[in-house]
């Protein structure tokens, strides 16, 4: 049987869009295999958020050719950066052993570009700048039989000016809401427990397609799907963080009480020159709505460092923002400019050292903030579902908490169980324990 690996970089959405290549090959015959040297296909599907995705990228790209001089295996690259003119161009130009090239609008069509290239032995590139269509019936091959990713709308109308999303991805288009209904329906009939719905911004949802249904309100209907026990989401935009889905997150038992809020910057001024549309008053100010309807709410959220024109001021303004709302944990990561956005044309005018010393400082103070706020824990019993072994040590299985916290455990629970652990040391990043 002829075999494929498949190689992804970035967010859970890409995750999402390499299990449902994975479903395609499997239909075609083929097998996954996690040794490269042996696949008969390779597909790299790939992330343009910053530049050290393209790097890892073109890195791995290159090795390739070296591989595929020993096995004459096809390559395929697709993902958001081959919706990108210029590096489409630099591929064929300096990678020309690349066989398949297709991007994010059509995924779709993989299994016709392949039997093209099979057929005649010719590189297929195949781009579609746009599409206002989300293709439906396109199944999934899980890497979890206890937990999915639901796609619930795809592209993004609000051009953060460091941020080439809506040029990758498209503009917002929301699925139907019987479709997703139906999807999680079915994940649900056959054991999946969690579910976790994506969208760039998912507090848009059905806005700008104006489909009659909002957020909210399909998180309340997904709450009612029988056998569903955990609903996770995201990506969410402050600026569109409604009133009636705090409401609805407070009174939906289902809904895990962890929500992943971006701020980016703690600066007024540098949130401007993100084109946020909102400022530090009004994320603190929400943070305080939620905290109040959700007591018990865990927060996490992204930060960028070295934003250009940032100063010191600017900066201290992001690390007060941390101390003030005590996030359980970031996503922290040093300003990469990126073709085609606004900020790209900006002079950075920071000094390297200087970035790299205040990125040192933010992570020293979250890691604090995230030991600190993991105590709570201590000596007392979670809901942990176990999601298998540990990669690193056999004897311990790992899960995560309704509030996403990571749990090492000593047990007997099989991965997809739902189970109760005492917690009996605390880590930075992670809690120990004893599975009861």
């Amino acid at each position: 049987m002829k075999q494929y690996n498949i190689i992804t970089y970035g967010c859970q959405m890409n995750e999402n869009d390499s299990e449902k290549i994975s479903k395609m090959l499997t239909d075609l015959g083929y097998c996954s295999t996690g040794n490269i040297n042996n696949a008969d296909i390779l597909i790299m599907n790939t992330c343009s958020v910053r530049e050290n995705a393209d790097d890892r990228f073109f890195g791995n790209l290159g090795y390739m050719k070296n591989i595929k001089k020993k096995n004459d295996m096809i390559i395929a690259v697709c993902g958001c950066m081959m919706q990108q003119e210029h590096i489409v161009t630099q591929i064929k130009q300096k990678y020309p052993y690349v066989d398949i090239i297709f991007g994010t609008h059509n995924l779709h069509q993989f299994p016709s570009l392949l039997e093209k290239h099979l057929k005649t032995k010719k590189p297929v590139y195949e781009i579609q700048n746009s599409t206002d269509e989300i293709f439906e019936g396109i199944d999934s091959e899980r890497r979890y039989s206890y937990k999915a990713y639901v796609k619930i709308m795809q592209g993004c109308n609000n051009f953060c000016s460091y941020c080439v999303v809506p040029y990758t991805r498209g503009r917002e288009k929301s699925r139907k809401r019987q479709d997703i209904l139906n999807e999680i329906t079915s994940l649900a009939n056959s054991g999946v427990k969690e579910v976790m719905l994506l969208g760039q911004n998912v507090n848009s949802y059905g806005i700008a397609d104006n489909i009659g249904t909002s957020f909210p309100s399909l998180l309340r209907e997904v709450n009612e799907i029988k056998g569903i026990e955990r609903i996770r989401f995201m990506t969410s935009h402050p600026k569109d963080l409604s009133d009636d889905l705090i409401d609805a997150m407070s009174e939906c038992s289902n809904v895990c009480n962890h929500l992943h809020l971006p701020i980016q910057s703690g600066s007024s001024r540098i949130l401007a020159l993100m084109n946020r549309k909102y400022d530090r008053e009004k994320y603190l100010s929400l943070v305080d709505k939620i905290k109040a309807k959700i007591p018990d709410i865990s927060l996490t959220t992204d930060i960028i460092v070295g934003f250009p024109t940032e100063s010191e001021e600017d900066f201290a303004d992001t690390l007060d923002i941390i101390d003030t709302v005590r996030f359980d944990g970031a996503y922290t990561f040093i300003y990469s400019p990126r073709k085609g956005t606004k900020s790209y044309d900006m002079k950075l005018d920071i000094p390297a050292d200087v970035i790299k010393e205040r990125f040192s400082r933010l992570l020293d103070i979250q890691k604090k903030i995230s030991e600190e706020n993991k105590f709570k824990y201590l000596n007392t019993a979670v809901e942990v579902l176990c999601e298998g072994r540990s990669k690193t040590e056999w004897e311990i299985l790992t899960g995560r908490t309704r509030d996403n916290q990571l749990v090492n455990f000593t047990g007997s629970a099989n991965a997809g169980d739902i189970i109760e652990v005492y917690i009996s040391n605390t880590k930075s990043f992670y809690l120990q324990g004893k599975q009861i």
